[in-house]
């Protein structure tokens, strides 16, 4: 399963909200991928996250798959479009 979402995090995805993202999918069995162009990293990997370079504005594709693929990729996109819990988040 996947969905794109556009990350509205003013400062991308930086420590905090990759920490969040990160610890929330590592509660699913799912494996969780983000994809931005090129690049494809772990959504449970705070470090693969922050390398990534995500930035606000970019568009992305969270990929889940595995026993419980609807409940990680659900929570995923409500993560990412409510801002990842900072200010200045939410939708552009």
């Amino acid at each position: 399963m996947a969905k794109r979402v556009v990350l509205t995090n003013r400062e991308g995805l930086h420590v905090r909200p990759a920490g969040l993202f990160s610890n929330e999918m590592q509660k699913y069995i799912a494996d969780v991928w983000v994809c931005r162009e090129e690049a494809v990293v772990s959504g449970k990997s705070i470090m693969n996250l922050i390398a990534a370079g995500i930035q606000q504005g970019d568009e992305i594709e969270i990929r889940c798959s595995g026993p419980d693929e609807e409940e990680a990729l659900s929570r995923a996109v409500e993560l990412v479009e409510s801002g990842l819990g900072e200010q200045g988040g939410g939708r552009l």
